[in-house]
């Protein structure tokens, strides 16, 4: 089951330069004429996503109901693709219609060369209402006024606990607070005599598993981007509050007891996650989590609870982070009309979309679908849906330079949790400036 790339935004930097040199190097072919409202889609429309095993199986089933809603259009589908396929065939001349990418990151490089086509037109035509999607939706598949992506699904992320484990060291419910989340990942850790970890109630390294900077700025209502699209870090003290607090933790464990520590534990995609074999007492994830594909199929009698993530200020609970998976028609779409009806049917049909959330597990992304009666809504799973539609919900904004903004900050947290970096302030300036520096290249 492909999931890694789609969780994993630094995976993103050979795209970014991928998207640059395609762009570069092939000419964008002149816009197809839309057509007049009311003509009916023909021919055919091949498709690419990233999707493998049951979830691949799910998006034939939707594909199916289009193709009964639309006898003449036929879709070719292509399943387990990445992004960096599609950029390449892109580039080359010979990509899909339609793709489907694992990554809002990459919405700001698509928009901005042209990788996919700006969908405004057939929007207007069409009268698609966008306020059907909740406003984070709508931030992160559009870039500088050009909306060349549509939400497919979304993800939200919230807090996992082992409901055991906290009950036998004497609480009652997950913590809502950081402080809180301090105090029982302490009481929740067990040693061994020398003093190694033998269970962690919370592994706050970033880098390990979903832990980054991106899932944890909610915690604290950071902000990543200035509204000039300049970087922001160095100046919003939110993120100095996060960043103090994760060293804090880090410190009491002592980061290179935290190091030996994780690389004893299984990979988050496999049966042997941490979380689901106990090794750690509480983590930070997504939604699909639970799904029978993990959670509920590796570890079936784990007693696990969901909650929103722990935050600084009591005020911001509830919260969390939203990303989510897009789909544009390419630059090089062979039959742009056929392709457009696909993205509309996909994205802001009411069943189409409660039927993909339930045959994936991922949250919908129009609001008819949320509190639609078909959709298989469990109280873990509702927890999700609550924290999506949370105003004070945050994502990553897009950016010309894609992820590159977010990996530069990764690269000095990597060195400033291990205590090669000392200076949070000075180290922070930096990034923004090398950040803006990216920015300014990429005009």
């Amino acid at each position: 089951m492909l999931r890694t790339p789609r969780r994993l935004p630094v995976v993103l930097t050979g795209l970014a330069v991928a998207l640059s040199v395609t762009a570069a190097c092939t000419p964008a072919p002149a816009p197809a004429p839309v057509a007049s409202p009311g003509v009916e889609p023909s021919g055919d429309v091949e498709l690419w996503h990233f999707f493998t095993e049951n979830e691949a199986k799910t998006v034939d089933a939707i594909i199916a109901d289009f193709e009964a809603k639309y006898p003449k259009v036929h879709v070719k589908i292509k399943g387990g693709e990445d992004d960096t396929k599609v950029v390449q065939a892109i580039g080359a001349g010979t990509g899909p219609d339609v793709a489907i990418s694992y990554s809002t990151d990459i919405v700001g490089k698509f928009c901005a060369t042209g990788g996919w086509i700006d969908l405004t037109p057939y929007i207007e035509r069409d009268k698609v209402n966008l306020d059907a999607m909740p406003p984070v939706v709508r931030s992160y598949t559009e870039f500088r006024g050009k909306r060349c992506a549509m939400p497919f699904l979304a993800d939200a992320y919230g807090f996992y606990y082992n409901k055991k484990l906290l009950s036998d060291a004497g609480f009652t419910a997950p913590p809502k607070t950081l402080d809180e989340l301090t105090d029982m990942a302490k009481k929740l850790t067990v040693r061994k005599p020398d003093g190694t970890i033998q269970r962690a109630g919370f592994l706050p390294l970033w880098g390990f598993y979903e832990n980054s900077p991106a899932h944890f700025g909610p915690m604290v209502g950071a902000k990543w981007l200035n509204g000039d699209g300049t970087s922001a870090v160095g100046s919003d003290p939110a993120w100095q509050t996060l960043l103090k607090w994760q060293k804090d933790l880090v410190d009491w464990y002592g980061y290179a007891q935290l190091d030996k520590f994780r690389a004893t534990l299984g990979d988050e995609w496999s049966a042997d996650n941490a979380f689901q074999k106990g090794q750690v007492a509480m983590a930070v994830d997504g939604e699909w989590r639970m799904s029978q594909a993990f959670l509920r199929g590796q570890a079936p009698t784990l007693d696990f609870g969901v909650a929103p993530l722990p935050v600084s200020d009591a005020s911001r609970y509830g919260a969390g982070y939203i990303t989510g998976n897009v789909i544009g028609v390419s630059r090089t779409a062979k039959n742009p009309e056929a392709a457009w009806a696909l993205v509309k049917y996909l994205t802001m049909d009411t069943q189409a979309q409660v039927k993909l959330s339930n045959g994936i597990r991922n949250v919908p992304t129009v609001t008819s679908a949320l509190t639609s009666p078909d959709l298989t809504a469990d109280p873990e799973f509702k927890t999700f849906l609550d924290i999506f539609a949370n105003p004070q919900s945050g994502t990553t904004p897009p950016s010309a330079v894609g992820p590159a903004y977010q990996e530069t900050f990764q690269t000095f947290l990597d060195s400033y949790q291990s205590g090669k970096k000392t200076d949070l302030a000075a180290g922070l300036s930096d990034v923004d400036k090398q950040v803006n520096q990216l920015i300014k290249l990429a005009g």
